[in-house]
């Protein structure tokens, strides 16, 4: 598990400040804690972190000589500047579920014959214990022919005993679709022809 060393913040100092400063703001919160922590990272140790975690991602968090088994629980962006903004985790108690999210990675994309994978579902929603969260659903769809479709019941993560599922077990997480290129060829004939 990776860990993240964070700095306590002092909240006289606006976040817009720290920012400048090369810091990512976050809050760290939990149900055994008193009251929630605010944090200063700095930006380069939160990017580090993100490269290889993201949302619903088990981190070691390191808060003035305390460690934190602790839920990456939101990511905060400046889509524009392209800036990570703010980080929140929640502190996890070992006994009791959290909810959290999985990201769905597909793999073997490229070998499916004869049609083109299209993924319907990007993350499924759940609630585990800490020693049971997962954030990454790998599956490898190579084997899939034109016209199936996986389900989130046909993931592992739905046949794990320790996880409550939130997100549907019939909802869709990818379909192979036929490829129509003689379609689209006589759509841009028509597209053509009725510009001229």
């Amino acid at each position: 598990m990776n860990t993240l060393k964070a700095e306590k913040r002092d909240m006289l100092t606006k976040a817009k400040k720290l920012r400048r400063e090369g810091y990512v703001t976050g809050n760290i919160y939990g149900r055994e804690m008193k009251e929630s922590i605010p944090l200063q990272i700095t930006k380069a140790d939160a990017e580090r972190i993100l490269r290889t975690e993201g949302k619903g991602s088990q981190v070691m968090l390191e808060v003035a000589g305390e460690t934190y088994d602790a839920l990456i629980k939101e990511i905060d962006y400046d889509a524009l500047r392209g800036q990570l903004l703010e980080i929140d985790f929640q502190a996890l108690v070992s006994t009791e579920k959290v909810h959290s999210v999985a990201e769905v990675i597909l793999l073997g994309q490229d070998d499916v014959q004869a049609g083109v994978v299209q993924q319907m579902l990007q993350e499924v929603t759940y609630k585990a214990l800490p020693a049971d969260l997962v954030d990454k659903i790998k599956v490898d769809v190579s084997h899939m022919k034109v016209g199936e479709t996986l389900k989130v019941k046909d993931l592992d993560i739905a046949k794990n005993p320790a996880i409550d599922l939130h997100t549907s077990p019939e909802a869709t997480v990818a379909t192979v679709l036929e490829v129509h290129n003689a379609v689209a060829d006589d759509a841009d004939a028509e597209d053509e022809t009725a510009e001229a």
